[in-house]
């Protein structure tokens, strides 16, 4: 369940970044949450995708993130 919930997460950033006509989101292969579970705090997420054409391209605009901290 929680597994489902993290892989929606990294979906919905990676679809603040793309472009209208992409679908860079369907690309992810594997979402881990690092470090223990705590429902209190955040811990980062590390997100295979399946392509690192794909990791470039979201690299280039993770700037439109910088306000959605």
């Amino acid at each position: 369940m929680r597994e489902h919930e993290e892989r929606e997460l990294a979906k919905t950033i990676i679809k603040q970044v793309q472009d209208s006509t992409e679908e860079l989101d369907q690309e992810v292969e594997e979402v881990i949450r690092l470090g223990r579970f705590s429902e209190r705090s955040n811990k980062p997420m590390k997100v295979r995708m399946r392509s690192q054409v794909v990791v470039e391209e979201i690299m280039i605009r993770k700037g439109k993130l910088a306000n959605d901290t």
